[in-house]
């Protein structure tokens, strides 16, 4: 049986995905000298512009955990559940896995100062930057560990400010039994199209919902195909605008947004992207060992199925492998994730 036809049928809308170990498949090669020397397994799915599965390797039904890759949702949900107005580039923080650049702590700074919030008040985990440049010149300063500067500040100032808008107590706004999340867990349901298999608790201490990759991969192909004034059109169009924002200067993520024209993207820890086109198309990839190294690659050549023009996709599409401070091979997705496999 092929890589791309090993999952039993698509489970009924509105059911919550199976709990199960994933069968994953290879998806990314470490060739070093002409030599496979590692192999990362995972899944990906394709969707076409009508919502139909296109292509799909390995488990793309079993629940998994989104990790970050479910903010743009939750920025939905927060809209939806009250959240003030907030321009373009707020907005876009409250979907994002910042760097811990200036910008982004004056931007969580200012969506706090909008509802006379401060920072002792939000309930995330203290952290350095996460862009490497910014922790290192944080480090150099000898600046500790901050709630701003973790990179969920924007999405934990949003939730704050929304708890405070409608009247809920903002001590236990992350319980996952408070208003705000039991809504944001229904904005989860409706755009994934899918219940939600199981709740824990995210790594800046947010409840996690656990969807499908499937289901996550819906979820942003709506967003990226929804009207201009709707939340989702909002959100999306934030993110697109304010790629930086989303994730930080150099990241992936943001130039890769900037290099496909009206590409919406999010990543997530442990191997986690989602890509969608303003048409529909759209991608979903989950790294089974949690690699970010293999994320973009693979990444790459799900949105080759979509159409994108190969030679923008060619700067994401392999990572070298350094032998003696050389190049002397490449990280990339396997030959069946190719489309001429497909």
């Amino acid at each position: 049986m092929s890589q791309s036809t090993i999952l039993p049928p698509h489970r009924a809308p509105g059911e919550p995905p199976a709990v199960r170990e994933p069968a994953h498949v290879p998806v990314a090669h470490v060739v070093r000298g002409g030599l496979v020397e590692g192999v990362h397994h995972g899944s990906v799915v394709v969707l076409a512009a009508d919502g139909s599965v296109e292509f799909q390797a390995g488990d793309i039904e079993a629940a998994f955990y989104p990790r970050s890759a479910l903010k743009p949702v939750q920025a939905v949900g927060l809209l939806r559940a009250g959240l003030p107005p907030l321009d373009d580039e707020a907005l876009a923080l409250v979907a994002a896995s910042h760097s811990g650049e200036e910008r982004h702590l004056a931007t969580a700074r200012r969506i706090l100062t909008t509802g006379g919030l401060a920072e002792d008040e939000l309930r995330n985990v203290p952290d350095l930057p996460y862009g490497p440049d910014v922790r290192d010149e944080w480090l150099r300063r000898g600046l500790g560990p901050t709630r701003l500067a973790q990179n969920c500040s924007g999405k934990h100032a949003a939730m704050l400010l929304t708890a405070r808008a409608r009247g809920w107590c903002p001590d236990n706004y992350l319980d996952p039994g408070h208003p705000l999340q039991r809504e944001l867990a229904a904005t989860v349901e409706d755009l994934t199209g899918q219940g939600i298999a199981r709740v824990t608790v995210d790594g800046c201490g947010a409840p996690l919902f656990s969807v499908s990759l499937h289901g996550l991969t819906r979820a942003a192909a709506r967003l990226a195909t929804a009207a201009s004034g709707t939340d989702e059109g909002r959100v999306a169009h934030a993110m697109r605008e304010h790629p930086e924002m989303v994730s930080g200067s150099g990241r992936d993520v943001a130039r890769l947004v900037r290099a496909v024209p009206g590409l919406l993207a999010k990543d997530g820890f442990e191997g986690v992207q989602i890509a969608a086109l303003p048409d529909g198309r759209a991608v979903g990839v989950k790294i089974a060992d949690g690699a970010d190294r293999a994320r973009m690659p693979v990444t790459a050549a799900a949105l080759a199925h979509c159409g994108v023009d190969p030679t923008v996709l060619a700067p994401f599409a392999t990572t070298p492998v350094i032998g003696g401070g050389a190049p002397v091979g490449t990280l990339r997705a396997t030959e069946a994730l190719t489309p001429h496999h497909n």
